[in-house]
């Protein structure tokens, strides 16, 4: 009778052994399971705000144009040297922010296409973007185009001045190029590049030498040149990640996506650049 009992008690103690063995299994994939929900719900979280970010920079874009366009159609109403410079200002900062614009939308569609969130609103908003491109667009020829007018009427009133033609055509070659020359230069302090690869492949590329980096004549070609105002956002693939040049902590973030690959944020671009225009990231 003590056999039947004992053997009894230890299948009990078995048959209890194996359930909580069970539930501890069932615990431990369920805690994988909500680990990886709260790792897909920060990705997308990081990603809507990326994208509401950029569309805030476009909406922002857009109403400093507005403002602009308003300054430019006061300011032709008067005369005088001051009120042509004041003008060209304008229209110079309409013509940058318009790029910029342009720019920031390339990037939105490229974000939106890149996205795991699947959203009718936000491709509709894209649209409506897009949309709001082209009539600015539109509206600045028309400004354009009205100025140019002016001009004109401004030299049949002033028709004694023989050479005010060549004049105003200097002025507009002279524009011209200033603006090209303060383009050039603002594409060029807002340029900067950056590469990732293995250890071997940056010495491969003399990126890392003796243990230092970009101290010698590295491969130029084999990094990505980007504008520091649109791209803030680096792409990794990969789980591991490590950043070789000098940038200031409290600019940038290094997060994983849903897959544990890392994304180089960087939360305060002139800061984060202001040390070096180069960044190297060693990954595995």
């Amino acid at each position: 009778m003590k056999k039947i009992i004992f053997a009894a008690f230890c299948l009990l103690a078995l048959t209890a052994c194996r359930q909580d063995k069970a539930r501890d299994i069932q615990q431990e994939a369920m805690r994988h399971q909500r680990d990886s929900l709260d790792r897909i719900i920060a990705q997308k979280d990081n990603e809507i705000n990326d994208m509401m970010t950029t569309m805030n920079d476009i909406v922002e874009g857009f109403r400093a144009i507005n403002e602009a366009e308003q300054r430019v159609t006061i300011v032709s109403s008067g005369e005088g040297a001051s009120t042509t410079e004041r003008i060209r200002e304008n229209m110079q900062f309409i013509s940058e922010t318009m790029q910029q614009n342009r720019e920031l939308i390339n990037k939105l569609r490229t974000q939106l296409r890149q996205s795991s969130v699947k959203s009718d609103q936000l491709r509709r908003t894209l649209d409506n973007l897009t949309r709001q491109m082209e009539e600015k667009d539109a509206q600045i020829r028309q400004l354009q185009a009205d100025l140019e007018s002016k001009d004109v009427q401004i030299g049949e009133l002033n028709t004694q001045v023989s050479d005010l033609s060549a004049n105003v055509s200097n002025l507009r070659e002279e524009t011209v190029q200033k603006s090209q020359t303060i383009s050039s230069q603002d594409k060029q302090l807002n340029t900067a590049w950056f590469v990732y690869g293995t250890k071997s492949e940056l010495k491969a590329q003399h990126i890392i030498e003796d243990g230092k980096v970009l101290r010698s004549n590295f491969n130029r070609d084999y990094f990505t040149k980007i504008d520091i105002r649109v791209d803030k956002e680096i792409r990794l693939y990969s789980r591991s990640a490590k950043i070789l040049t000098a940038h200031p902590a409290s600019s940038y973030e290094l997060q994983q996506d849903a897959n544990r690959q890392y994304i180089l944020r960087i939360t305060n671009p002139q800061l984060f650049w202001s040390t070096s225009k180069y960044l190297v990231v060693m990954v595995k």
